[in-house]
């Protein structure tokens, strides 16, 4: 007997050995059906063996699909997350899985036939009887949200004792599947047709004439839904035509294609310049060499053009690619990029999408229809089969991990491991590269090519002059306006010239919390550690975290005066400002707030794009690799606002967002400028920001890395345990700290703790937050046979410490 190891949906890092019945056949990556404790629940098998791994197994009860879900590779993917981010196995599978593949065996109830003991049910016992009665078969889930679950459960339990109902199990329905239209189609000669269209003249028949006539002038099939609307004919109409096999109904699959409001026309290759030949020949001279290249090239240098040449070559080598871009914003403007050099060869894949989408790309990708994938992290999951390329565009940004749920992947460094075990290449994208990356690529580990210069449709064009204002100096003299001066005048000029402004503000809403003059008491979330913003559209008090709003009060809750402060700024308060000082400049804010809409981002960017408006204010959204060809002026609104956060990557991100949002202005014929406001005008990342010089900053990063033990020069795990209770949730990150330090003791090991301290955000959402920070070269050895209970959660190599 054969023996299948299988991941079950369960927080287990290992698979569960079960027996292979003679009659099924199974193969590694195949969805079955197998018992788990009293369930029967779906799994997916990742080894096959000739000998049991336990003494006691039981049989696989059915498959699911006839054939492997998911690659070999795939599978030995999985398995790596799973060790390296310390997650349950089927956490990582599920990445990988066709989107609605989940589906459970759903409890059933009809009634047994037997009646011989309703006299001596209760009431409630004869409620449920009758209800199922009536329905003739019923969930067991409908009945637990008619009467309670545990009411529920309780008299079906009495009901089936007494042989009064019978509970049977059955597969849920498929959440998705491929979609099918009715098509018609003529089947009859013309001459059929033509003598059963004089028949129905003289019968009158009207309705029938016009469908046959129409059908005749348009042969080819059609929808029925289409000619119903344009004939105006009735389904019936329909059903009597066809039932005289004058022509046929078919079903038809057809494709719910997520690109089909693009209107892309096919381009032809650009002429490289010097700079890009080199970089495109070093790719192609290390090329099987090096697995990882590292693309650092400045804003608007042409990175996108070395994707483009290098997917090319690997597409007549006859393999496929993957793109990730950081957001799914940016996904429109990598597509129109991408199709129109690989015109129908281009999947997206992203949480967007309809399901329906989702599975039609799933099965198109799947099925070797598409030169490259392009989606944020979770497009690097698609099946694209025969792989030898994966681009992550802008490496840097920190939403290439996933924080809020396991497993806590870093999609580069997966991207990296899937290259390994495929054969691929991996291409780094980015003008300010993570500082991991451009240490791997100082150490040889990656392949460092350079675009040290920007192109504009003039050639070679200067990257755009940074100007800091203090806005120490600005109070001063007297301006205490969210602008500066010097940033109004270039307002004022830009608009004159006809000429686009975009306005950077990490922050949404008006003001950032509310203050009683009277007291001080701040408004803050009853759920979270945080104040509550005010935001002047919805006219409300909202928290950031958990979403809690509640209207603008009148009064200080704590001393009932009525002297509010509005304090702090925000997106929303930026575009009021705009508008009171610029009343005709036509303005549009990109921010989260704004953004509700399937296919919002890419109205949003396409009525900028064309110059429908002239000032664009946003957040990070706005600094992320846009090509804005109008945009003269770079505004950063207040350049602090991340600077001061407890974390070590602080300095870091400050800086790439700076580069990356002055990187927006200039991309045209006209030269760009930037002003970045500030109180700390001296700080390292801002100053290096304003000079584009991101060695200069990367030296002394890494110094203070090193000096500190940082990564890249240790590695961290973050614990971060919730609860309800703030006093349990303490007095249980002190105990499991206990616990390492008395392993530290004992065996002297190479990693050494921070904390256990409160969170940043110390509650949220009603649960208060407590975290421990391991750090070391292999910090996952402080975990091995720790069992750490439900409501921990394990981050490892975290991106933040807040």
């Amino acid at each position: 007997m054969s023996y299948a190891h299988v991941a079950v949906d369960c927080p287990s890092y290992s698979p569960f050995c079960y027996a292979i019945p003679a009659h099924l056949k199974v193969d590694v990556g195949q969805a079955i059906w197998v018992p788990f404790g009293p369930r029967t629940v779906q799994g997916i098998v990742v080894r096959l063996s000739e000998a049991p791994s336990v003494d006691v197994v039981k049989e696989i009860v059915d498959v699911t699909t006839g054939y492997p879900l998911l690659s070999p590779t795939q599978i030995q993917l999985a398995q790596w997350i799973s060790r390296h981010y310390l997650s349950p196995l089927f956490d990582a599978i599920a990445l990988m899985l066709p989107p609605g593949f989940e589906r459970k065996l759903a409890t059933y109830l009809r009634l047994s036939g037997d009646q011989s003991n309703l006299s001596s049910l209760t009431p409630d016992q004869a409620h449920v009887f009758h209800f199922v009665e009536e329905k003739r078969r019923v969930s067991l889930k409908e009945l637990e949200r008619k009467f309670g679950v545990s009411k529920a459960r309780r008299i079906t339990d009495r009901l089936a004792n007494l042989s009064l109902v019978v509970r049977f199990s059955e597969l849920q329905k498929a959440r998705v599947k491929p979609k099918v239209i009715p098509y018609i189609k003529l089947i009859a000669s013309k001459d059929n047709i033509a003598a059963e269209i004089a028949r129905l003249k003289k019968t009158r028949a009207y309705k029938q004439v016009a469908l046959l006539q129409f059908l005749t002038e348009h042969p080819e099939p059609l929808p029925i839904s289409e000619v119903r609307k344009r004939v105006s004919c009735s389904l019936k109409t329909v059903k009597v035509l066809e039932a005289r096999h004058l022509f046929s109904v078919e079903l038809v699959n057809v494709r719910r294609d997520p690109l089909s409001h693009f209107d892309i026309k096919p381009m032809s290759p650009p002429l490289l310049t010097s700079s890009q030949e080199v970089a495109r020949s070093i790719i192609e001279h290390n090329w099987g060499k090096s697995p990882v290249f590292l693309l650092f090239g400045v804003t608007g240098s042409g990175k996108t053009e070395i994707y483009l040449r290098t997917l090319a070559k690997i597409v007549t080598e006859g393999k496929r690619g993957i793109c990730l871009v950081p957001e799914i914003a940016l996904t429109a403007q990598t597509v129109e990029r991408f199709a129109s050099r690989f015109p129908g060869q281009v999947a997206v894949l992203h949480s967007a999408l309809s399901l329906g989408e989702q599975f039609d790309e799933w099965q198109r990708i799947k099925e070797g229809e598409c030169d490259v994938v392009i989606g944020p992290r979770s497009a690097l999951f698609a099946p694209q089969p025969n792989l030898g390329l994966i681009i992550i565009d802008e490496e840097h940004e920190w939403t290439y991990k996933q924080e809020d749920k396991s497993p806590r992947y870093h999609a580069r460094d997966v991207a990296v491991k899937l290259a390994e075990l495929s054969g691929a290449t991996v291409i780094l994208g980015s003008a300010t590269p993570d500082v991991d990356s451009f240490h791997r690529a100082q150490l040889g580990q990656y392949q460092l090519v350079e675009l040290k210069e920007r192109i504009t449709p003039h050639g070679y064009s200067p990257l755009p002059e940074v100007n800091i204002v203090d806005l120490k100096e600005e109070l001063k003299v007297g301006n205490t306006s969210m602008f500066s001066r010097s940033l109004l005048s270039a307002m004022r000029e830009a608009l004159v010239q006809g000429e686009q402004i975009i306005l950077f503000l990490n922050r949404r809403g008006t003001a950032t919390f509310i203050q009683c003059r009277r007291c001080g008491f701040v408004f803050r979330c009853p759920r979270c550690s945080i104040a509550l913003t005010y935001h002047s559209m919805e006219r409300k008090l909202v928290c950031h975290r958990c979403h809690y709003a509640l209207p603008i009060p009148r009064n200080c809750p704590n001393c009932l005066g009525s002297r509010l402060r509005f304090l702090g700024i925000g997106t929303q308060r930026v575009e009021d400002e705009v508008k009171r000082f610029f009343p005709k400049a036509t303005v549009l804010r990109w921010d989260r707030d704004v953004i509700t809409k399937k296919y919002a981002h890419e109205e949003l960017l396409r009525t900028f794009r064309e110059r429908k408006a002239d000032i664009l204010i946003g957040t990070q959204m706005i600094a992320k690799g846009l090509d804005l060809p109008w945009v003269t002026l770079a505004g950063i609104i207040n350049a602090d606002t991340g600077l001061n956060f407890p974390d070590f990557r602080a300095g870091e991100r400050t800086f790439q967002l700076l580069c990356q949002v002055a990187g927006r202005a200039g991309r045209g014929v006209k030269a760009g400028r930037v002003i970045v406001q500030t109180y700390s005008p001296e700080n390292y990342a801002v100053r290096a920001a304003a000079k584009h010089d991101y060695v200069g900053f990367y030296n002394q990063e890494i110094n203070y890395r090193q000096q500190y033990s940082y990564p890249p020069f240790s590695r961290f795990i973050r614990l971060v345990y919730t609860h309800t209770n703030g006093k349990l949730c303490q007095e249980e990150a002190d105990r499991v700290s206990s616990l390492l330090l008395e392993k530290k003791r004992e065996k002297m090991p190479d990693w050494n703790l921070i904390g256990p301290i409160p969170a940043f955000a110390s509650r949220v959402r009603g649960r208060y937050r407590w975290q421990i920070i391991i750090r070391g070269s292999n910090p996952a050895q402080a975990l091995l046979n720790i069992t750490l209970p439900q409501g921990w959660t394990v981050d490892v190599d975290p991106v933040g410490m807040v």
